[in-house]
């Protein structure tokens, strides 16, 4: 009894060499010099179910995967100093050697195509939903006939819906190149209304080929179809990157629609302020290496406080003086404007500086093959009205907001009325600066934090808050969101630049209608 069960273990050791050499004799063709060695290499590695495929082929495109010279022994190589630090494709540690003893095992793109396919044919039967979804999409980018029974397997098997319908896309494109008239048919039923780039360059290809009349109607009307929704999801992603647009503009403009609306003061060192925030973003996160994903949420009060105590300093060491003088207020804030763009170059060097974006901020909310919504421009929206609604809050409901209110109306009845209007001043001044450090934060995100950021944005703030109506909240947030859509919804048709000349122009002709904007503020003193 012993001999027999001492054979049929080694027997199933045995069977278990002979698979290992197997396998090992098939992935021995990656240490050749041609492509066609190791495109045959790849296409014999994956008839075995072996989880060193996956290693292996992972490792050629993270160009990892070495050879041993001296017994041809794949290995995943990392480089340590001067040498290299090897790995089998089984985890095990081989140590390290020096440049001399190994090779690295390159592709081409034909080689990276094939890797991929295989790869996610690999993931097909894995245990993760999101993994399999991806590899099915992987696999549309390379159709082949060859696929077919492995899509009509894993449809069988899949239990996912998300899958199977992606699974039926892929089978449906396969189809309508390999499959008969009635499978290219249904097939190109199927596809219409599809997005997905594979899908609707599959029903192109065929409506030039196609020599089926009824198969030939069906992909016109899906190709037209597909056309349509392409041209909706088009401006829908417009109207998102409008409104991603208008929401920088808002918070650009917010704080000086606060600080012009109540002082009159032309600050042209507001982008400035917006420029302090976004450094600060960048020193926090320098402050906080192992912490990027907390950064930001820190760097917002931190920015308004810098910001506002900037804005303080400068109302109360400059504008102050300068009361009724709007032309003296201007030059002294562009030559203060001037004097902080020089400070952060000394500060920081004049080269941009990177800040990182967090995970959470990062990727983007997928609507279908055409459409995706980016989170970072998702958040800033949803952030600027955040920041709208608690300056409402601040000015509708509090003490403070109260006297604002009064000295924007009304300046000399608020004096009589014991309300002290150089605090007011100061303090509104500094709020405005602090909201425009907070919008520091935000372009901190989306574009590249250097000494002329400001720059970028005063001008296009100055246009919201007179198009809106100097000092009204609700009409810089009409103002901002409207320019925002306008501009991109136009770009498409006249270019970049033409539709920002179109805007100016359209505002300028505004304003010898409506000189006060849209929303304007009354008062005894507005009236005056």
């Amino acid at each position: 009894m012993l001999n027999k069960l001492l054979g049929l273990v080694g027997l199933v050791v045995l069977s278990f060499g002979v698979l290992a050499d197997d396998w090992q004799q098939a992935a021995s063709g990656l240490t050749g010099k041609s492509s066609n060695d190791k495109l045959a290499a790849i296409e014999a590695m994956l008839e075995f179910d072996d989880p060193r495929n996956a290693v292996a082929l992972q490792g050629m495109l993270d160009a990892e995967l070495y050879y041993v010279k001296a017994d041809r022994q794949l290995v995943i190589a990392t480089k340590s100093g001067r040498s290299f630090l090897l790995t089998d494709l089984q985890g095990e540690s081989l140590g390290e050697v020096a440049k001399s003893k190994i090779k690295r095992i390159t592709v081409n793109n034909r080689i990276r195509r094939e890797i991929r396919s295989g790869l996610a044919m690999m993931a097909l039967a894995g245990p993760d939903e999101d993994a399999r979804f991806s590899a099915v999409r992987s696999l549309m980018a390379n159709v082949e006939a060859e696929q077919l029974p492995l899509v009509e397997q894993r449809l069988v098997a899949e239990t996912s819906a998300k899958v199977q319908d992606k699974l039926r896309e892929l089978q449906a494109i396969i189809l309508l190149e390999n499959g008969d008239d009635a499978q290219r048919q249904s097939s190109a039923e199927f596809l219409g209304g599809r997005m997905d780039a594979p899908s609707r360059n599959a029903l192109l290809r065929a409506q030039a080929d196609e020599q089926n009349a009824e198969v030939l109607a069906a992909i016109n009307e899906s190709v037209a179809r597909n056309q349509q929704l392409l041209k909706l999801n088009r401006a829908a992603e417009n109207l998102y990157f409008g409104l991603s647009l208008g929401a920088v503009l808002l918070l650009a403009a917010v704080g000086l629609a606060i600080t012009f609306g109540v002082m009159g003061v032309i600050n042209m060192a507001h982008g400035e302020m917006i420029m302090l925030g976004a450094y600060t973003t960048y020193v926090v996160q320098q402050l906080m290496p192992g912490h990027i994903e907390l950064s930001l949420v820190v760097a917002i009060p931190a920015a308004f406080l810098v910001s506002g105590a900037m804005g303080v300093l400068i109302e109360r060491g400059i504008i102050r003086f300068l009361y009724g003088r709007p032309l003296e207020t201007l030059l002294a804030t562009f030559g203060l404007s001037l004097v902080l763009q020089q400070l952060v170059r000394s500060i920081f060097g004049p080269l941009n500086q990177a800040v990182i974006t967090p995970q959470w901020l990062s990727g983007s909310l997928e609507i279908n093959g055409v459409l995706a919504l980016t989170y970072n421009r998702l958040y800033i929206i949803i952030f600027s009205f955040m920041v709208v609604a608690a300056l409402w809050l601040l000015i509708s409901k509090t003490f403070f907001g109260l006297q604002v209110r009064a000295v924007t109306q009304n300046r000399a009845m608020a004096n009589a009325m014991g309300i002290r209007s150089s605090w007011v001043d100061a303090m509104t001044f500094g709020l405005g600066s602090g909201v425009a450090g907070i919008a520091g934060v935000a372009l901190s995100q989306l574009t590249n934090v250097g000494p002329n950021l400001g720059q970028n944005y005063i001008i296009d703030s100055f246009m919201v808050v007179v198009f809106g109506g100097v000092g009204n909240l609700f009409g810089t947030v009409v103002a901002a969101m409207t320019l925002g859509v306008a501009n991109k919804l136009a770009e498409p048709f006249t270019g970049a630049v033409l539709a920002k000349i179109l805007v100016l122009v359209f505002i300028i002709l505004f304003i010898q209608k409506r000189p006060r904007g849209m929303f304007a503020l009354k008062g005894r003193m507005v009236e005056d």
